[in-house]
């Protein structure tokens, strides 16, 4: 049966409530214009990103080349400009989902794919595949993947204890990341120096490359993988809660666990695959999203609206910051995290 659209109060919150045969929706009416004032905001700075460059073209002229209007402009903005913007909005929304339903997972703001190791996995699975592969962007994929799902199985065994507890996963996380990196510096030696060169550019996290070729299979990815967490329904938000109040709600926390878990690392490994290791922009994220939007723990759709948006900025500031010169993206977000991680230290210290 199709049920109806209504609003009700949520533990003094107003929310929407969608249900429609199986699929229910709770959705906080704030947290609903928070993320639709983002997503403008997101698509304004992708506007922008698209007018200014080298060849500056006004904003009339950007969404006529974008509507399918013919001349000079629509080269730029469409065949040069669009595939990078697009890239950063779908990659920034990857990253935002995984590093939400990791820090779900583990109910720690670390709880982050580039600090447990995962992204580091990633990494080393692409530098392989240069090696002894090739670099094919399907290629390069396929060993992103390989290597943060292996990445992931190390840690989670290692980490397994009749359960995962989410401080224990983040300390062995970090442990195993620091030795795929180590490995990650010998690969780099050990290659030929074209080799060596392209992966120290593609290990800064950049979208300089990218092109029409990556948009098609990084968005139906993507979308695979969103799809895939919406068919979970609500278990993400009772995995928050504990295993035994999980448990006491039906839901079988393990088996629940590794999917999200596997599902966590292949939205890591496609934004890998794509751009490199962008560092940060999962760990800061769903904070930013939870700060923003008041809500009570980490919400899957802010942290998708914001990642999105925090990278596009990112992307576009290392477009101009030392134009005509265009820095890797991942240097941009790495500064930003370091201003992240004062301010959340900064925080912790206030509330002690």
């Amino acid at each position: 049966m199709t049920g109806p659209t209504r609003s009700e109060l949520d533990f003094g919150r107003r929310v929407v409530v969608v249900r429609r045969a199986s699929l229910s929706l709770r959705l906080g009416v704030r947290t609903g214009i928070i993320c639709g004032v983002l997503g403008l905001v997101a698509l304004a700075v992708g506007v922008l990103a698209l007018g200014t460059g080298e060849f500056e073209v006004p904003v009339g002229e950007v969404v006529r080349a974008l509507l399918g209007e013919p001349g000079p402009a629509r080269l730029v903005v469409v065949e040069w400009r669009l595939p990078r913007v697009l890239l950063s909005l779908i990659i920034g929304m990857a990253l935002g989902l995984s590093g939400a339903v990791f820090q779900s997972l583990m109910r720690n703001p670390l709880g982050s794919p580039d600090v447990i190791g995962f992204n580091t996995g990633a990494y080393t699975g692409v530098l392989v595949t240069m090696m002894f592969v090739g670099r094919d962007y399907y290629q390069t994929a396929a060993g992103a993947l390989a290597g943060g799902l292996l990445a992931a199985a190390v840690v989670y065994l290692l980490a397994y204890r009749k359960g995962v507890q989410g401080f224990r996963l983040i300390i062995v996380g970090i442990a195993v990341g620091a030795v795929l990196g180590a490995a990650n510096q010998w690969f780099v030696i050990k290659v030929n120096l074209q080799t060596a060169v392209a992966a120290a550019i593609w290990g800064q996290g950049s979208l300089n490359t990218l092109s029409w070729d990556q948009v098609l299979p990084v968005a139906v990815s993507v979308a695979l993988l969103t799809a895939l967490l919406v068919a979970l329904g609500p278990r993400l938000s009772l995995l928050a809660m504990g295993d035994d109040a999980a448990a006491a709600l039906g839901v079988r926390a393990e088996r629940s666990r590794l999917a999200y878990l596997v599902i966590g690392v292949a939205l890591t490994a496609v934004a890998t695959a794509a751009a490199g290791p962008i560092s940060f922009v999962a760990l800061a994220v769903p904070q930013l999203a939870r700060l923003l939007t008041r809500t009570a723990g980490i919400a899957l759709v802010p942290s998708a609206v914001t990642g999105a948006l925090l990278l596009a900025t990112s992307d576009w500031l290392a477009q101009r910051a030392f134009a005509p010169t265009q820095l890797p993206v991942g240097i941009v977000t790495v500064s930003l995290g370091g201003v992240y991680f004062a301010w959340l230290l900064a925080r912790h210290a206030r509330s002690r």
